[in-house]
């Protein structure tokens, strides 16, 4: 049996290897093309082995493109995202959970039919709003329409719920208001969600790329994933360049990734089963 389980924990362990380097090859081919010289790129004898470093794709991209505004509408749009979509759903789901007023459970079944409906679904009414109302080409047209994220009420009432009534009686009869309760009592209890739920949502809202695409038509405005497309047309297929501005692109989200991974792993789950 002790024989039996070495070979079978060699053959898990030979699989997670190999399922991680088929997932890791493609980030090592973008970095690998990112530092060769874009005659290099091309030619029949570039091979998988990094056989030059030349950081001129990604000096060009610095001084011949607007990847600083571009990373600049990104973390200004993604940060408004992650605050104003935690806040409004802190009080929100506390509002469904805590409070009692007329209306309360079809509240919660509107924002529980939510998932049903697919975000793409609602581009062509978002943008004739947006349009209507002079915001295109702007950070609020950017914002708005990403500020709709139901998992992040749906886990904090499962939250709400789960405390103890007779905290909430404790604090009430002390004189304290729904203010004390939420921002006092509750947010410090579920700060690791809170951390979490954050985290989730800015990596969400820096990889959008659909929407903004669509709000933004000026280079000076774009954010990161919609700017790399301009890079392509901007100087033709350039496989160097590209992958260059791809990689300073998601650097940020993988440096977060790397600081806060269990966050982040906690996160999936929690949005998972939710939704399961």
């Amino acid at each position: 049996m002790r024989s039996i389980r070495k070979i079978e924990n060699a053959v898990l362990t030979a699989c997670t290897f190999l399922a991680a380097a088929l997932w890791i090859f493609p980030l090592y081919w973008a970095f690998i093309t990112s530092i060769r010289s874009e005659e290099r790129v091309v030619s029949d004898a570039a091979g998988i082995m990094p056989d030059e470093f030349n950081l001129s794709s990604y000096v060009d991209i610095l001084w011949n493109s607007n990847l600083v505004n571009w990373y600049i509408n990104s973390i200004g749009t993604a940060l408004i995202i992650t605050v104003t979509v935690i806040v409004s759903g802190m009080m929100c789901a506390y509002a469904i959970s805590q409070m009692r007023f007329p209306g309360r459970r079809i509240l919660y079944g509107v924002v529980l039919a939510s998932f049903m409906v697919p975000s793409q679904a609602l581009v062509v009414t978002q943008f004739i709003l947006m349009n209507d109302m002079g915001l295109i080409n702007t950070w609020a047209g950017i914002i708005l329409p990403q500020l709709i994220v139901p998992v992040v009420i749906i886990v904090y009432k499962q939250f709400f719920d789960a405390v103890p009534k007779e905290m909430r009686e404790a604090v009430v009869l002390d004189g304290g208001g729904d203010y004390t309760l939420l921002f006092k009592i509750y947010l410090p209890l579920n700060w690791g969600i809170t951390t979490a739920l954050a985290i989730i949502t800015f990596i969400m809202a820096w990889n959008q790329f659909l929407w903004p695409f669509l709000a933004v038509t000026t280079e000076d405005m774009m954010t990161i994933p919609v700017g790399i497309t301009q890079v392509k047309d901007a100087f033709g297929v350039f496989y160097a360049r590209l992958m260059s501005v791809a990689l300073l692109g998601a650097m940020p989200v993988a440096v977060a990734y790397l600081i806060f991974q269990k966050r982040v792993t906690q996160a999936v789950m929690i949005s998972s089963g939710v939704k399961g």
